[in-house]
């Protein structure tokens, strides 16, 4: 019980890194879930955040599983509530204002600018997670075969996660 409350603490903070995909909010969840708190291991946070591309909804459902390790089944709600409550109130507010500055000269600016940001928060989020995803040689061809799939294809990346998931447990068995 007394988790509940770092639970909500880190998962609403998490929740606003998250407004630029779920991605976005991958080295924080890692640093904090991990490394200061303890509710589960890197590579359990690597599994969760992969088994969640491959479910329907919304990739970060995969968050409920970190709240039902640590606090049981308390500690899975708090943390849904923790992480989409704030980002659904604050897009909500920021809908409705933003509608009204229609015609404000800095609203393209704005945008504009906060697109490299969203890049920049993906790309970390990328980085943190082959950091966990990518321990050697056979991982790393994985998954540059997996990026050059995607590269040349169109193909769902639920169907890659599947298939890198098989390759690995037949390389590494």
């Amino acid at each position: 019980m007394s988790k509940i409350p770092a639970l909500i603490r880190v998962f609403s903070y998490l929740s606003l890194l998250a407004i630029g995909g779920g991605m976005a909010a991958f080295p924080e969840m890692e640093y904090l879930g991990v490394d200061v708190h303890h509710w589960l291991t890197k590579a359990q946070l690597v599994h969760l955040y992969s088994i969640g591309q491959m479910a329907p909804g919304p990739n970060m459902m995969m968050i409920v599983a970190i709240g039902d390790w640590a606090a049981g089944a308390l500690g899975a709600v708090a943390v849904l509530i923790a992480f989409f409550l704030p980002t659904a109130l604050l897009t909500y507010a920021v809908g409705r204002g933003w509608k009204r500055l229609d015609a404000w000269p800095w609203r393209e600016s704005i945008q504009r600018g906060l697109a490299p940001v969203s890049i920049g928060l993906l790309l970390a989020g990328c980085f943190t997670m082959a950091k966990g995803a990518i321990f050697g040689v056979e991982t790393a061809a994985i998954a540059a075969g997996v990026l050059l799939i995607l590269l040349q294809y169109r193909i769902n990346p639920a169907l890659l996660v599947a298939a890198r998931a098989a390759v690995g447990y037949l390389s590494f068995r």
